[in-house]
């Protein structure tokens, strides 16, 4: 269905030009809560804007509604949703702006196409199962899943529409006695018990769901919703037609009990074994063979593809006359349903705690075709949170609450553990200085100097007077609430010197691998200029001094120039800036989409930079322009990290991720790790470290991993 204008005499013919600063072009869709827009930000980039309806914009409920739409969208993981990249729940018409993605969606396809054949069933299975795995564990339930809140996109399946999506922290309840949910997709319990929805009614969507792609109706049809839902809550389901290979699973997702049901990690063990020609990594497209670049997605029509976004409305389904016995009690069902409004009302939930299951713990990584063989380990029996890891002196050394252990980098083996009574998250990995590891625990407020050999303790120095501290080579630099700065030797712990920077007022210190020198900055109050001062951290003399205009942050340095990204009041890097200290002078790269609170890292000329909404974006600072930009779909993703030939990155659930350096193409990514009870995204991600040709990394469920860093398609 091709996008269409608004046109008219409905009550929407008249919809606002522009929502927010998006100019709004073509309408994809229309539903009971508001509109879904083309549009294009000022830089290009393409949007799916949401306007809600003007009625609801007058309604304060709806409006607390929208705005828990807007924090479960943003707090699942990108990777099997649209992320969102703007929105104003305080506007008069209230709208929410997501990354545009290409593609129709179930509905359409089915309605197009008709039912899909087995291979692509499968491979829509595994990948809703991964989706829902990523929703519940941030502690969301959908409970709208529907063949038309799923896109088809070409590297699998996004689930859209958390308008009944809220936060666990959230203190918006849904209403007694109304429903929530579209009742031909909605699990037993929606109807029954509908304040104690939890995610074992997604799965039961997802049976739904499954049914409708494969024969082109639901397993519970009628043309009235009081007979579904009769139907939904006591008859068998109708899966006529449904592949005899799932039509087990599929059953099993429809228990009328949710515990009876599967979890998503038991439906993606149990599918890998349903055939075996399943490819269970059919929608990566790390595992594509290099014949196509761009290869069809699986689930493509075979007419010309038309955009396709986020929409509540839906194609009504075929209709499918229920069984003889529901009429006769139809009266039970429409006492439930008379407290519908709509047919699909939104008022989401969010988990307490996660109901994916938890994943296993003694996979190993598929060997690598050279003689390294890819490993994982848990340096803590009892994992509390992401390892802080960092590569020193042929070794990893990883931080937990309470613990600093030291791996061989070959093996994954613990060396040795060092452990204490402190319980708080860890402040940074550890970092070597001066040949020992240093470990910063208690808060910030302790920093230990281990024997990387042994974990025994040479020295310890009290942090508590220092507001900000960077190692450079074998020194520490302190920095003081006052701005003085003073260099401790990382060796013996001793004060070496002290002193004020010239033009620094409270400097901020960045150093960088092979590189000698410590750079501190510091920016005026307006942000529209930033001192930049050059330390030696052996003696404290300045090596050179200058000011740059604009909010910039060091991020790394090459022969004798150093990098900047260049920020705007919105946290946004909007360009990146190289310094030459011996020319003293400067060039300035723009960027043709402004990244919000990017993290970046320098190889050779190359910047690469990693947005919080998932966009990766390599700049060749030699030749002044931008080489490519891959929306990777990764919320919040790590800092990067590059070699020559690839560009590596981490996820909120574990994942390592890998690019092409040249072409901007993802190409490999390893499992997901999960924390097993946590039901939040990890404060901090590790970055990967690269190192003789390896790469290794961490994860949410305690592990930290090794991978061989030349075949990303093997992992």
């Amino acid at each position: 269905m091709a996008p269409q204008r608004n046109s008219g005499a409905d009550p929407e013919a008249e919809l606002p030009e522009y929502a927010g600063q998006y100019r709004l072009d073509e309408r994809l869709g229309s539903g009971g809560m508001g509109v879904v827009h083309l549009a294009r930000s000022g830089s290009g980039l393409r949007l799916a804007v949401k306007v809600v309806h003007a009625a609801f914009a007058m309604d304060p409920e709806f409006r607390g509604r929208f705005r828990q739409e807007i924090a479960a969208a943003r707090r699942v993981s990108g990777a099997f949703t649209a992320p969102v990249v703007d929105a104003d729940p305080e506007a008069e018409r209230p709208w929410m702006a997501t990354l545009f993605i290409p593609g129709p969606t179930l509905a359409e396809q089915v309605k197009r196409n008709g039912p899909m054949p087995a291979s692509q069933l499968r491979r829509l299975m595994a990948g809703l199962a991964e989706a829902l795995r990523d929703i519940h564990r941030v502690g969301v339930v959908h409970r709208d899943l529907k063949p038309s809140n799923v896109l088809l996109a070409e590297d699998g399946p996004k689930v859209i529409d958390f308008g009944i999506s809220r936060p666990s922290d959230s203190e918006l309840r849904t209403e007694t006695g109304k429903l929530i949910g579209t009742p031909p997709f909605m699990a037993p319990e929606q109807f029954r018990r509908p304040r104690e929805v939890g995610p074992a009614a997604d799965i039961f969507a997802l049976g739904s769901v499954m049914v409708h792609a494969a024969t082109g109706r639901g397993p519970f049809d009628s043309d009235s919703p009081y007979v579904v839902a009769y139907q939904v809550v006591h008859d068998e389901p109708d899966l006529t037609d449904v592949p005899g290979n799932l039509a087990p699973l599929i059953t099993r997702c429809l228990a009328k009990e949710p515990e009876d049901r599967p979890t998503p990690d038991e439906l993606m063990r149990e599918l890998r074994s349903v055939a075996a020609s399943y490819d269970t990594q059919a929608f990566i497209p790390a595992q594509r063979t290099e014949q196509a670049d761009a290869p069809a997605a699986p689930d493509a029509p075979a007419a010309p593809e038309a955009p396709a976004a986020p929409a509540d409305a839906e194609s009504p389904p075929p209709v499918r006359r229920p069984k003889g016995q529901a009429f006769r009690r139809v009266a039970v069902a429409v006492g439930a349903l008379v407290l519908v409004a709509g047919g699909a009302l939104a008022a989401p939930r969010l988990l307490g705690q996660d109901d994916s299951g938890a994943a296993p713990q003694d996979h190993r990584q598929r060997s690598a075709p050279a003689a390294f063989s890819g490993w994982d380990t848990k340096p803590a029996a009892r994992a509390s949170g992401t390892p802080q890891c960092s590569y020193g002196g042929r070794k990893l050394f990883c931080a937990q609450p309470g613990l600093v252990s030291a791996l061989d980098p070959v093996d994954g083996k613990v060396l040795w553990r060092h452990t204490s009574t402190e319980r708080s998250l860890p402040d940074g990995a550890p970092a070597m200085s001066g040949g020992l590891v240093h470990a910063v625990t208690h808060a910030g407020r302790l920093l230990e100097a281990l024997d990387p050999a042994s974990g025994k303790v040479h020295w310890k120095m009290d942090l508590t007077a220092y507001g900000r501290r960077q190692h450079v080579g074998g020194m520490v630099l302190l920095t003081r609430a006052d701005g003085t700065v003073s260099g401790v030797d990382g060796a013996t712990g001793e004060n070496r010197w002290r002193r004020r920077l010239p033009k620094q007022t409270a400097p901020n210190f960045a150093a960088f691998a092979g590189d000698e020198l410590g750079y501190a900055t510091s920016t005026t109050d307006d942000g529209s200029r930033t001192q930049v001062t050059a330390v030696d951290p052996e003696t404290g003399d300045v090596r050179w001094n200058t000011g740059l205009k604009g909010t910039l942050y060091p991020v790394g340095a090459w022969r004798g120039t150093v990098f900047f990204t260049s920020v705007d009041k919105y946290t946004r890097t909007v360009a990146l800036v190289q310094y030459d200290p011996k020319s003293k002078t400067s060039h300035r790269v723009g960027l043709e989409v402004a990244l919000p609170q990017a993290q970046a890292t320098v190889r050779g000329s190359t910047v690469y930079m990693m947005s919080t909404l998932g966009a990766l974006v390599a700049v060749d600072m030699d030749a002044r322009k931008q080489r490519w930009r891959l929306e990777t779909a990764v919320s919040q993703g790590s800092a990067p990290a590059a070699d020559a030939t690839h560009v590596y990155f981490t996820a909120a659930d574990g994942r390592l991720l890998a690019v092409d350096a040249v072409r901007g193409k993802l190409v490999g990514q390893t499992r997901t790790r999960l924390a097993t009870e946590s039901d939040r995204v990890p404060a901090v991600l590790q970055t990967p470290m690269i190192a003789d040709g390896h790469v290794y990394s961490s994860a949410p469920d305690g592990t930290v991993f090794g991978v061989a860093g030349d075949d990303p398609a093997a992992w």
